[in-house]
């Protein structure tokens, strides 16, 4: 049997485990996919930090690489926009089928991209692009199709999950947790796409646009990030029985004009009795809300070399036994176009802390900022006295631009010295 050939772009930490799967697996993937998979070419900026690779398969050219005539599949995992967006719509507009774990590219230009597969009539896979070695994404495409998904709601950064988890487990500050995850490798030299929720956002947008068939971008998620959280935020969390979580959340959401798709990233405080409160460390969890399907629950390990290709290798699995049978997988619809939903307009819980004046009125001054701006106040605690004197409110759901001038209208309070923390509220009855 003539072996299918892979053009593989990038060697670092994920790319290197797929070398060596592909290799120890070999007698598996062929009886797996009917034809022995092989390894054609590995494309990489530099050959010479790569000494574990046979020299006979690395190259510089990794536009070469992918349309030379022996290549069939091509797995990309090279990573931000270009030269991967180039590389990719080369290789499929010379027939190949794609594998991509390039969740930013994705996010930002994936109709494009499955637009050019389609036309080339070949596949465009990425599971390893959102949760690493979590199935999820086909589930989502395939298993899910005949449901009609409400609401996925998600911990989909390792980084961010263990820094608020150290915050929880040992009372530490963002700065100090930090430094122990760079330490450990749980977090990059620069932290930003990870603290800042450019790594959920771009996740977000992808499940979104499988779970509501409509295209959705990175431009269309409302992102915030954890820099700002303290261990006095995860300290009150706690006291009203809750944890704090980075969370992509992606809902379904009915109005009188229609239904329309709102994707948020931020931290937010959620029960300690919700599935997803229980994850800790660097793991990775997905909440899943359908109609007729209920609640399920996707959980494991979201980033790393060997559970990430095994991601990778099951997509490549798949778009393999696509090209032996002659045939390319049905790809993602995006037939149902529903519009993005702007932050605005999107109603959640609050949980706001304020620094006041321990004076006569305080209180019923504050509550008449939340009810002149229809926030509705759930509950209210007063701690310390003097110049220690917090409230701290928990409101009922409202929308973002309703807390949001509410919040604007507080600083202008003179009994009220300072908004010391804003954090959503979700989960709670």
């Amino acid at each position: 049997m003539n072996p299918l050939k892979v053009a593989l772009l990038g060697c670092g930490t994920v790319g290197s485990a797929v070398l060596r799967l592909v290799e120890e697996q070999a007698a598996d993937l062929t009886a797996r996919v009917g034809r022995p998979v092989q390894v054609a070419g590995v494309a990489v900026r530099r050959p010479d930090r790569h000494p574990e690779v046979p020299a006979h398969l690395l190259t510089t050219d990794a536009l070469g690489l992918v349309t030379r005539d022996d290549v069939d599949l091509v797995v990309e995992v090279i990573g931000g926009l270009e030269p991967a967006r180039s590389l990719i719509l080369a290789a499929i507009e010379s027939g190949r089928s794609v594998v991509s774990a390039n969740k930013a590219l994705l996010a930002e230009d994936g109709v494009a991209l499955h637009a050019a597969a389609a036309k080339a009539g070949v596949d465009l896979y990425y599971e390893a692009a959102v949760a690493g070695a979590i199935p999820l994404l086909r589930p989502l495409r395939e298993s899910l199709a005949g449901d009609q998904i409400r609401r996925v709601v998600g911990i989909v950064n390792g980084t961010t999950n263990y820094i608020l988890s150290r915050m929880a487990e040992t009372g530490a500050g963002f700065s100090e947790a930090l430094a122990e995850a760079t330490e450990l490798g749980y977090a990059e030299a620069d932290p930003t796409a990870d603290v800042d929720g450019f790594d959920a956002a771009a996740k977000g947008a992808i499940l979104a646009s499988l779970a509501f068939h409509s295209a959705v971008t990175a431009a269309d998620v409302h992102r915030e990030g954890i820099s700002s959280v303290t261990a006095t935020d995860v300290a009150r969390a706690a006291e009203i029985g809750c944890t704090v979580k980075l969370l992509a959340i992606c809902e379904r959401v009915a109005g009188e004009d229609g239904d329309s798709v709102a994707v948020r990233v931020h931290p937010a405080m959620i029960p300690t009795a919700h599935p997803l409160a229980a994850v800790g460390g660097a793991f990775n969890a997905v909440f899943v809300e359908a109609e007729a399907a209920g609640q399920l629950m996707f959980y494991g390990q979201g980033a790393g070399g060997e559970p990430t290709a095994s991601a990778v290798l099951g997509d490549l699995v798949a778009v393999a036994r696509n090209r032996v049978a002659g045939a390319a997988g049905a790809g993602p619809s995006a037939y149902a176009d529903l519009p993005a939903r702007p932050i605005a307009e999107t109603p959640t819980r609050y949980h706001v802390s304020l620094d006041v004046a321990d004076v006569p009125g305080v209180l019923a001054t504050v509550a008449t900022e939340f009810a002149r701006h229809e926030v509705s106040i759930a509950t209210v605690r007063q701690d310390g006295h003097g110049d220690a004197a917090t409230l701290v409110i928990v409101t009922h759901s409202a929308p973002d631009a309703a807390l949001s001038a509410t919040i604007a209208a507080l600083r202008e309070v003179p009994a009220v010295r300072g908004v010391t923390s804003v954090l959503r509220v979700e989960g709670l009855s």
